[in-house]
């Protein structure tokens, strides 16, 4: 698990309901746990801070370091992105964007593609993403900080729901995405039983954290598609409560072993 990545999920699924702020001390003895050094973590910390991250407040001797609110924002997209499923039928339309990037702006360009993917769309030609849930919106206002672009946006239908699966199967790679489940599932399902025995405070913690980590890099990639849309014998399902129930079961003693090493000095309502 790469170091950044580990501090972004410690404040997303801890540190956040512990005020979004945490002491570097306790910073460095929950990534201690995953054998991160301090030095490393003092540095990834001011790098944070520099790229507009995180804030830093000193009390005293001690330097606190907290969310901003571009982080919050952050924090609550990739929560919902997570944990959050749609259900209900799909009304039959897509929801088309195209959009204009001078040739010349080709970081402006993949930064563009990035959040077109975390909201759900995909690519079915170039310049052309879509998705069958209505985004749109919280797509604009994730470019907001991003120099203008233009966006032309379209509701339409196909010829048929043969003529939509065929549109899914060409804007996302299902079938490797379906092997990745499969993957994660062969991984997670057997541990569910030693869960629910109960892990040690430390090692439920690193489990659960690994399970965040190896988890969220689904919503970059899966569009969460009707049913209607899905492939047969599609694991995404599957694949979503295995994570759902293996998260809840290691809470508590992570949750114990967060409020030891910081001082139990925060609430948990996670």
């Amino acid at each position: 698990m790469k170091a950044r990545a580990l501090v972004f999920d410690l404040f997303g699924d801890y540190l956040r309901y512990r005020g979004g702020e945490v002491r570097l001390r306790g910073l460095i003895a929950l990534m201690d746990c995953f054998e991160v050094p301090a030095s490393t973590v003092r540095v990834l910390a001011t790098r944070l801070r520099a790229e507009g991250w995180l804030e830093s407040r000193r009390d005293g001797r001690e330097t606190s370091y907290l969310l901003t609110d571009a982080t919050w924002r952050l924090l609550d997209q990739g929560r919902s992105r997570i944990f959050d499923r749609v259900d209900g039928p799909w009304d039959g339309r897509w929801h088309v964007v195209l959009y204009s990037v001078p040739e010349s702006e080709r970081g402006l360009r993949e930064r563009l593609r990035k959040k077109l993917s975390w909201h759900g769309f995909g690519p079915l030609a170039p310049s052309v993403w879509l998705s069958p849930h209505d985004r749109v919106e919280r797509l604009r206002a994730d470019l907001a900080e991003l120099p203008p672009i233009r966006l032309d946006v379209f509701r339409s239908r196909s010829e048929g729901r043969a003529e939509d699966r065929d549109v899914a199967a060409r804007a996302w790679d299902l079938d490797g995405l379906n092997r990745d489940y499969a993957a994660l599932l062969a991984t997670y399902r057997p541990r569910l039983d030693r869960y629910r025995a109960g892990l040690p405070a430390r090692e439920a913690l690193v489990e659960r954290m690994r399970l965040v980590y190896d988890y969220r890099k689904f919503p970059f990639r899966d569009p969460d598609l009707p049913a209607e849309l899905l492939p047969d014998g599609w694991l995404g399902g599957a694949a979503h409560r295995v994570f759902l129930e293996a998260h809840e079961l290691l809470r508590a003693p992570a949750e114990s072993c967060v409020g030891g090493l910081l001082g139990d000095n925060g609430s948990s309502k996670m």
